[in-house]
């Protein structure tokens, strides 16, 4: 304790939750905080829901937002993200890492896939009744400004202008007599300048070297969507510039719910949900970022019918639609790779992207009390709609590495490319395919002192139809979802003892099998290996071009099935004397069947073919095909964690909670979050053999330790005189986190000879000849260069070598730390009316998190750290009316 005294003096003093959850009076609590004993009433969830924890942001694939109560920053926004499938989940894990957290009961109406990563469950449909009297609201309005924002660390000059205003109401009113009305809506509209590192060719690398004239103008529009500027953080890395660009977002927010009593039985519920955003992106490089626009909506009916005091059954009808559109700006010139630069954009060869998925739901569930039972059951049906076009290299992608005996950026000069590839044709489809989940659980109080629960779940689902039948999926439907859960709770004298155990089933992602599209004899895949730039297509045939020659394949494993997960934890919670409670538990999960995409057809070394970028295709072993994907189910993953959190009774109007997890997590190349398609597809092994013996390794959110301090202090409405009322009501809540980084990958950079294994595939690692760097934490700009030296590695020496014996996510980025605090009072009006008035701080101590340092060996900033993951300190500001 004598250790924590400094902290936890400090969160008694600072505090600083989100500020709408102190806008609406409420204290953070640990993600894990326990309930009760179990023996005494059903559990509520010890985790939020999507449901209940507000906008899922995560879901609906939200920019700007930030959960502050647990002690995120804000995300730099200099870090590219589309905002599209599981993408800011992925990002939040790599930035922010997961939340080991222990659930105390699988509930069986519910979905746990991930929880113990901190994942929120995935809640049935149903619209929850709500009542009240009177009439009942507020308007607030949260205020970030520049002007109160510090530098962030590699920030030159000036904070550029920028602020962020949003504003809204809620309101909660009895219409009649059994009729309760509930409203929120808000707007955010965030404008202004964001500041971020890119990577720029120096001025004496700005005219071409191309001796052709149409390759030199070519060459010379690359090199002009690079700022015209000289670079200047050369402190850091050469090429380093930093810089400022506008960017726009509106975020609109609207949820409304009628609730009607009906009789002394029945209540019907509407509810529906509106979620939009726009963003016109900022572009440091021309065509950078692209644009994005989407919007989400969510219905909701729900009939809730008493048939006795014992039994309730409900029925729920919804509709979900999630709209995703993501447009390159006019003078994208990308997207265009190559190592020492900053990617020509779009960054992704997946732009542009305009896509629709309507869930129609229905769903039954029954739950009865019956002595010591509660017995729950239910069904649903989903009918899934999945429309869209959506991009694989429709923007034709070069890709310019070491190669030909040169540095990439003189083959950028040059026009030389190492490859070129690009997609012709039709690429619109649309999917439909059913979900028929269906539950059934007890939870069974025994005794006073014991109570257990369990379940069972299906979760099948059929195979998706293409409605035109333009394509045809060669897996089929998955029937044998089975899963289920098992725990209890012990009174063991004043503590509680509880253990849980479930099968947990993930999801088909869309995007998975999705990407059949580009399969059909509608769809053209051409790639080329050291083409020209100027005709790029002039040694492929016409055959080749129009359909019924050598293509790319995207094929689905026809035995592909759902990932599961085996998650237990066990824990030990006490109440001691004077009001201290503690929470000792572990948590684990194994996890099998995650997807992985492959590459396949790679090529290898031919006799009488010379092994050479220029050859890659010759070599193939097919010939029919350049590289062929392979989305199957290929991966697993193993996560272990302790946890222990201590919260302190209440004094003098204050309390603490403060939490420590030490974890591991490994996987074999891809992890939960992964969807079998997308930009994921790119990342893979070394080699197409031993694919799980080279990705077996740390997963990407791993970090060892972790620790979290929250607090709160109020002083309450009490107090006398003049002095007394000015202490009134006041508030002050604080969050620190404190968190190991996660790790990343050193790679070659080139698959070109000399430093790859020419193979056609990126992902090449190098041999490393000084194994005491292995597992450096590189967290400092001043030193990352000395702890992560190029000395300590080389090229493998293909043929002879296929791949080098660096693992994956051998190293680590620099440590988080961050405090957020926040001040905030309410004064009572007159008419029942009360003001509050809040200023909150995001990263208090301005503590940089430096993201990790140039990966690829052959790029000339390696070893070099160029950005951070957060902002800078900034000060936001609410203002409140409550009636």
């Amino acid at each position: 304790m004598r250790v924590l005294t400094p902290y936890i003096a400090a969160i008694l003093m600072l505090s600083g939750p989100v500020m709408l959850f102190a806008a609406q009076g409420e204290i953070p609590k640990a993600e894990a905080q326990v309930q009760k004993d179990t023996s005494e009433k059903l559990p509520p969830e010890a985790v939020p829901t999507e449901e209940s924890d507000g906008r899922n942001r995560a879901g609906e694939n939200l920019l700007g937002q930030a959960d502050t109560s647990k002690g995120e920053a804000r995300r730099n926004e200099n870090v590219q993200i589309n905002l599209l499938d599981t993408n800011a989940v992925r990002e939040l894990n790599v930035r922010v890492g997961t939340t080991a957290t222990i659930v105390e009961e699988f509930v069986a109406e519910r979905g746990y896939w991930a929880t113990e990563y901190g994942t929120a469950p995935r809640n049935p449909i149903r619209a929850q009744r709500q009542q009240g009297s009177g009439v009942h609201g507020s308007l607030f309005w949260n205020h970030n400004n520049s002007v109160f924002s510090a530098r962030s660390f590699f920030q030159v000059g000036p904070v550029k202008p920028a602020r962020d205003n949003q504003y809204g109401a809620t309101l909660g009113m009895q219409l009649w007599d059994g009729g309760y009305f509930t409203f929120s809506g808000s707007q955010d509209k965030n404008r202004g300048y964001v500041n971020g590192n890119v990577l720029i060719p120096l001025p004496e690398e700005r005219t071409p070297l191309a001796r052709d004239p149409a390759t030199r103008a070519i060459v010379q529009t690359f090199l002009d969507a690079y700022p015209n500027v000289p670079p200047n953080r050369t402190d850091q890395a050469a090429r380093a510039l930093n810089t400022n660009s506008l960017q726009s977002v509106n975020t609109n927010l609207a949820n409304g719910q009628l609730s009607q009593k009906l009789g002394t039985r029945d209540a019907i519920m509407f509810r529906y949900n509106f979620t939009a955003q726009q963003v016109d992106a900022f572009q440091f490089i021309k065509g950078q970022n692209p644009n994005t626009d989407n919007k989400s909506h969510g219905a909701r009916i729900t009939w809730n019918r008493v048939l006795s005091p014992a039994t309730v059954l409900d029925f729920s009808a919804a509709f979900d639609r999630q709209g995703t559109l993501l447009t390159a700006t006019s003078d994208a010139v990308g997207p265009i790779y190559m190592n020492g630069l900053t990617v020509l954009g779009p960054q992704s060869s997946s732009i542009p992207i305009d896509r629709a998925i309507n869930r129609f739901h229905y769903n039954a569930s029954m739950q009865q009390s019956r002595g010591a039972h509660v017995f729950s059951a239910g069904f649903g049906v989903t009918r899934q709609q999945y429309n869209g076009y959506e991009a694989e290299e429709v923007r034709r992608t070069l890709n310019f590495s070491n190669d030909f005996g040169r540095d990439a950026i003189t083959n950028l000069r040059l026009g030389t490319p190492s490859s070129y590839s690009v997609g012709l044709g039709d690429i619109y489809r649309a999917f439909r395919n059913w979900e028929l989940p269906a539950y059934a659980g007890d939870h069974w109080r025994l005794s006073s002192k014991l109570t257990l629960s369990y379940a069972v779940r299906w979760e099948p689902w059929t195979r998706p139809l293409e409605v035109r039948n333009r394509s045809r999926l060669r897996f089929d439907s998955d029937w044998n979802n089975i899963g289920g859960s098992f725990g209890f709770a012990y009174r063991l004298g004043p503590g509680v003892v509880r253990s849980a155990f479930g099968v947990l089933h993930g999801q088909l992602y869309p995007v998975g099998y999705g990407q059949d599209r580009f399969n059909g004899t509608d769809h053209v895949f051409v790639s080329v290996d050291a083409p020209d730039l100027v005709n790029p297509l002039s040694g492929v045939s016409a055959v080749d071009l129009t359909g019924g020659g050598r293509t790319m394949r995207f094929d689905i494993d026809p035995n592909l099935a759902t990932p599961y997960s085996y998650q237990y934890n066990l824990s030990w919670e006490n109440e001691f004397a004077g009001g201290w409670k503690m929470q000792l538990g572990y948590v684990g999960s194994r996890t099998v069947k995650l997807y992985t995409v492959y590459q396949l057809n790679r090529a290898g070394p031919v006799d009488g073919i010379p092994f050479s970028t220029a050859t890659i295709n010759e070599r193939r072993p097919d010939p029919s095909e350049y590289r062929r994907f392979y989305t199957s189910n290929g991966s697993r993953a193993y996560f272990d964690a302790a946890r222990i959190t201590l919260t302190t009774p209440r004094w003098q109007g204050g309390t603490v909670t403060t939490s420590y997890w030490f974890s591991k997590s490994i996987d074999q190349g891809t992890d939960y979050a992964v969807t079998g398609g997308g930009q994921e597809r790119w990342r893979s092994s070394q080699t197409e053999w031993d694919y799980t013996k080279d990705q077996k390794g740390l997963s990407n959110f791993d970090q060892p330790h972790a620790f979290l301090l929250q607090g709160a202090w109020s002083t309450g409405r009490g107090g006398v005189g003049r002095l007394g009322r000015l202490l009134r009501n006041w508030d002050m809540t604080s969050v620190l986190l404190l968190k190991s980084g996660t790790p990343f990958t050193v790679e070659a950079g080139s698959d070109g000879p000399g430093f790859g294994n020419v193979d056609g595939s990126s992902g090449d690692r190098p041999y490393v000849i000084d194994p005491s760097v292995l597992g450096r934490t590189i967290g400092n700009p001043d030193t990352s260069v000395r702890m992560l030296p190029r000395s300590a590695f080389r090229f493998i020496r293909a043929p002879v070598e296929m791949a080098g014996n660096l693992g994956r996510n051998t190293f680590r980025k620099g440590k988080i730390a961050n405090l957020n605090a926040s001040l905030g009072r309410t004064w009572t009006l007159p008419r029942d009316w009360s003001m509050t008035i809040r200023a909150e701080a995001i990263n208090l101590s301005n503590t940089p998190q430096f993201a990790e340092p140039g990966l690829n060996l052959t790029a000339p900033n390696f070893g070099q750290i160029t950005n951070t993951l957060n902002d800078g300190r900034t000060f936001r500001f609410l203002l409140r009316l409550g009636f």
